[in-house]
């Protein structure tokens, strides 16, 4: 399957946007979530359960996948998309978010970084140039720009430091990448909380040009309203023909805001790590099936979901198989929660193209606010099926 790499968008309404993200492994309708797939897989997850939720594009890890089994071995055995059984688009993120996660573990200079294994304790070298052969190798639909993302909250002049840093890493990274017919590189673009820096590195990346433009720096303490106000100040300032994607975000609410702020494109392990914590996602909000409310409760998660815990389970059985820690419940609620987010990134779509995406909105944080149903409830459904 071979196609030239672009974005087309088809609707908008206000800074929402509906497009086509056309790659080489297919394309995907944005609004898109990208299921986090960090190691070669999305923890509980068969892929063909991943592909049941609707998801189009998975996204791994360089940094994980460089340790272990190592690039070179995924490549011998043909590379990721054949080695996790994923036909469709693959995002690498460049592991420049271990530059802050694993700070205990690396020594960051001008040129790289150097990190001690969490596995082994052996020492591993990333740059620009590595980041993007690994990148590579692992046959990556989408590969990141090397950058550095330092948590907030920090001083200005870090801030500061840390983005001219990453726009010379994202030149490094763009000479390192090879072109290839549907596959594209994304440029990051950083500076914290700060508008001028923000504004400063999207023109830094859109001079150097790339396929597609990334938002980094954010989700990493600033809170959400700090997040908004930096969407509204960054994404007008960036490509209208090209992705946008904000990396690490978030919750419903997170990826509802932004997408009205222009982004396209997300990733986030918050609807996997909470399936494995019995925190379940619908569209009444979230529940804590270790709650002992749940024991007795016969109905399903969600009426609207037609995941395998919602159609074949009750509330009552999961939460029994999270209380006797059996590993089905981690898996079945995984499988749900990945199921709800593609839905509601679905109905957001649909409320883009209808041009009805205020009022849709509106009526999403109200279910929210309204808290779990009542036994005599009856909903009806709020977000198309999968097609």
């Amino acid at each position: 399957m071979s196609s030239t790499f672009r974005w087309i968008c088809e609707s908008t309404d206000g800074q929402a946007r509906a497009g086509t993200l056309h790659t080489a492994h297919g394309p995907v309708q944005t609004p898109t979530f990208m299921p986090v797939g960090t190691a070669g897989t999305v923890k509980a997850m068969t892929m063909d359960a991943v592909r049941s939720t609707g998801a189009g594009i998975v996204l791994g890890n360089t940094y994980h996948l460089m340790l272990r089994p190592g690039a070179e071995r995924v490549k011998r055995l043909g590379g990721l998309h054949k080695f996790m059984d994923w036909s469709g688009p693959i995002l690498t993120d460049s592991g420049g978010f271990q530059v802050m996660s694993l700070g205990a573990l690396r020594k960051l200079d001008q040129d790289g970084v150097t990190f001690q294994s969490h596995i082994d304790g052996s020492k591993h070298r990333l740059d620009p140039q590595r980041s993007t052969d690994i990148q590579h190798a692992l046959d990556a639909t989408i590969t990141m720009c090397f950058d550095e993302c330092p948590a907030l909250p920090a001083a200005p002049e870090a801030i500061a430091a840390s983005m001219r840093m990453s726009m010379r890493w994202a030149a490094r990274s763009r000479e390192a990448f090879i072109q290839r017919e549907g596959y594209g590189q994304f440029g990051i673009v950083q500076g914290g909380t700060e508008p001028e820096l923000r504004a400063e590195s999207v023109k830094a990346l859109t001079d150097i040009g790339f396929e597609g433009y990334a938002i980094g720096g954010l989700a990493v303490g600033e809170g959400q309203e700090l997040m908004f106000s930096t969407l509204d100040v960054t994404t007008p300032l960036m490509p209208n023909d090209k992705p946008r994607y904000l990396m690490g975000v978030g919750t419903p609410d997170d990826l509802l805001g932004s997408v009205m702020r222009g982004v396209d494109m997300f990733d986030c392990v918050m609807p996997t790590r909470a399936g494995r914590t019995a925190r379940a996602y619908t569209e009444r909000g979230h529940i804590n099936l270790r709650n002992a409310r749940f024991a007795l409760d016969a109905r399903p998660l969600s009426p609207h979901c037609d995941c395998l815990a919602c159609t074949r389970h009750s509330r009552a059985y999961l939460h029994h198989l999270f209380r006797a820690d059996e590993i089905l419940g981690p898996m079945l609620l995984t499988w749900h929660n990945l199921a709800y987010y593609q839905r509601l990134m679905r109905g957001i779509r649909a409320a883009i193209v209808d041009g009805t995406l205020e009022a849709h909105a509106a009526h999403l944080r109200a279910e929210w606010q309204a808290g779990d149903w009542s036994e005599d409830e009856v909903p009806q459904p709020l977000i198309p099926p999968v097609a």
